[in-house]
């Protein structure tokens, strides 16, 4: 088994965010997890990558418990599962390539690192990986001079310098137009086919969990309550993730998160 969420918990306070989320992924896939606001997705992704400790549970990667890790194990556990972010996480006056080339701090030495110096292996790797993913002439330019949708491609080429068995992509299309959002997930499925990585994507459309995705997790007030085929998403496994008192139509199961909020929200009100 590649993956095994056990159990995985997080509490603040008296309040449970993640409560005894528990799968596993026999194989890299393309996950996606959806749910309301509030559902615990980004703290289980956060946990993941072990920008959050959890609270209880253990996550093995290949057989390893991740969540124990510290000190250089934790920092190569960091470097394998990358973390890409609705907010890009960018340095705005950077340049792409050199935003692109922090990808690889987890392996440079602190002198290095200070100088801003990097070998040229790892240059032509960073254009090389932009011009995958059809930006290589935005290389010169400054980060902040990118459109939202470039810079979410930037940010997903920084996350392949590190050369991660794992990739966490927290809501990466939710700030983007329609144009860009397609974009940007049809980047993430050709890495994943193309190199064979495991993908996990908060979304926060229906639609696109099932348009991208092998296999959907829905999460409702920190726990499990769907995990399936997108197929499988049905008007009632909707009503299951967003809440069963809303009369969701077929068509809402291919609308936005926030429209499906403004119908719980009229429904819950009439």
């Amino acid at each position: 088994m590649l993956l095994q969420v056990q159990a995985v918990t997080k509490t603040f306070g008296q309040k449970t965010a993640v409560d005894k989320v528990s799968f596993e992924i026999a194989r890299p896939a393309m996950i996606g997890i959806i749910g309301r606001s509030g559902a615990g997705k980004s703290t289980f992704l956060r946990m993941l990558n072990r920008l959050t400790d959890a609270t209880g549970g253990a996550v093995l990667f290949e057989g390893r418990d991740v969540l124990g890790l510290r000190g250089g194990e934790l920092r190569a556990w960091q470097s394998q599962c990358a973390m890409i972010f609705q907010q890009f996480n960018l340095v705005p006056r950077m340049d792409v390539t050199s935003n692109v080339l922090h990808g690889t701090l987890n392996r440079r030495s602190t002198l290095s690192t200070l100088f801003n110096i990097y070998p040229e292996a790892d240059i032509l790797k960073a254009v090389e990986i932009l011009d995958r993913l059809g930006i290589a002439e935005q290389a010169p330019k400054r980060a902040e001079a990118l459109s939202g949708g470039q810079q979410q491609r930037v940010a997903i080429a920084r996350a392949l310098m590190q050369d991660p068995k794992i990739i966490l992509a927290d809501e990466p299309i939710a700030s983007l137009d329609p144009m860009n959002a397609q974009i940007v997930m049809d980047a993430l499925r050709r890495i994943h086919e193309e190199d064979g990585r495991m993908v996990i994507a908060n979304l926060h459309t229906l639609d696109t969990a099932r348009r991208y995705c092998d296999r959907v997790i829905g999460m409702r007030g920190g726990r499990i309550v769907f995990d399936g085929s997108p197929d499988q998403l049905t008007t009632g496994a909707a009503r299951d993730i967003y809440g069963a008192d809303a009369s969701f139509s077929e068509a809402a199961t291919s609308t936005s998160i926030e429209a499906l909020d403004e119908t719980y929200a009229r429904e819950m009100l009439a």
